[in-house]
């Protein structure tokens, strides 16, 4: 198993503010999103794999800086892990997730 990048929330708040063209992957359920979301980030639930697994390549390049975020950071890492095994070659977990964003970076994001 692969080790997986990390990017600090700080450094992507930098990231997304950058003109660089880069990837946002929320991989949180859709009743999270409702609760707190960052705006950019595109969403695939985890749980709906099944819906979207197969057109990953077609959604996304996988040649492109791709960052992906969760609640915490577990289910990103999943993610990371996987879209490093579809032949993606710069993916990074954000550390902390949502909440860690929430806490850092912007406390108006929500947290839950």
């Amino acid at each position: 198993m692969q080790q997986v990048q990390e990017i600090s929330v700080k450094a992507l708040a930098e990231r997304m503010q950058s003109e660089d063209n880069v990837q946002l992957v929320d991989v949180r359920e859709p009743q999270e999103l409702e609760m707190a979301s960052i705006e950019g980030f595109d969403n695939f639930p985890l749980s709906r794999f099944s819906e979207w697994g197969e057109q990953i390549k077609t959604r996304l390049d996988p040649d492109l800086e791709t960052l992906v975020i969760c609640h915490h950071g577990m289910r990103s890492a999943q993610m990371c892990q996987w879209l490093i095994g579809q032949g993606f070659t710069n993916v990074k977990n954000v550390a902390g997730g949502i909440d860690a964003y929430s806490v850092l970076v912007n406390p108006q994001v929500p947290r839950y």
